[in-house]
């Protein structure tokens, strides 16, 4: 698990295609990875990938089909900025919201306007996706945990304030930009429970 509360950002060193449809990517951080056991998750843009190998400065993790299909990950190069996250660990500070770290699905960024020292985006999110999505609520856009403001048909916004515009990547997004969506976890789950219901049971 995860909060959404970026640690640090990285830059993508190297990707290379690997036997099986999944490709080996490595990222270059200042966290200390080397440390990390092989193994451990850490998030990259809100995707948890598996440590499969690190050293002091980076790391390398393997992005499978599903990842390639469902993330940004397999449109990003080397030097593309990626925030990263660590895993919760028990007796962490929930700063954010519970986040798994596995994204939703992609969105676009639709309009990225500066208000002062702070910038609005407006993101359009896949239409599974939107209907779990509600004002005052949690999102996660490219692993950082943000409070949406509003929601218009398969459109949501969010205010970055100056604090996070100074530790992650998003005010580098433009309209057009591809992003990396997760939905909150209750909101998921609840919508999974009310489904199973179905129709007729939910109306009485």
């Amino acid at each position: 698990m995860f909060t959404g509360i970026v640690e640090a950002t990285g830059r993508i060193a190297t990707q290379r295609e690997r036997p099986g449809g999944t490709r080996r990517i490595v990222v270059a951080t200042s966290l200390p990875v080397g440390r990390l056991p092989v193994g451990a998750s850490i998030a990259v843009d809100g995707a948890c990938l598996t440590v499969v190998a690190r050293r002091a400065g980076r790391f390398e993790a393997d992005l499978g089909p599903e990842t390639l299909a469902k993330t940004t990950l397999g449109s990003r190069r080397a030097g593309d900025r990626v925030h990263l996250e660590r895993p919760l660990r028990l007796g962490d500070a929930l700063g954010g919201h519970m986040v798994a770290g596995h994204v939703d699905g992609v969105g676009r960024v639709t309009s990225a306007r500066r208000r002062g020292d702070t910038l609005r985006l407006r993101i359009a999110a896949p239409s599974d996706i939107v209907r779990l999505i509600a004002p005052k609520g949690s999102i996660t856009v490219d692993g950082v945990s943000l409070t949406v403001n509003g929601v218009e048909r398969n459109v949501f916004s969010v205010l970055l304030i100056p604090h996070t515009l100074a530790v992650t990547c998003l005010g580098e997004r433009r309209s057009g930009d591809r992003v990396n969506i997760e939905a909150d976890l209750l909101a998921r789950h609840i919508d999974r429970l009310i489904s199973q219901r179905g129709p007729s049971r939910a109306r009485r």
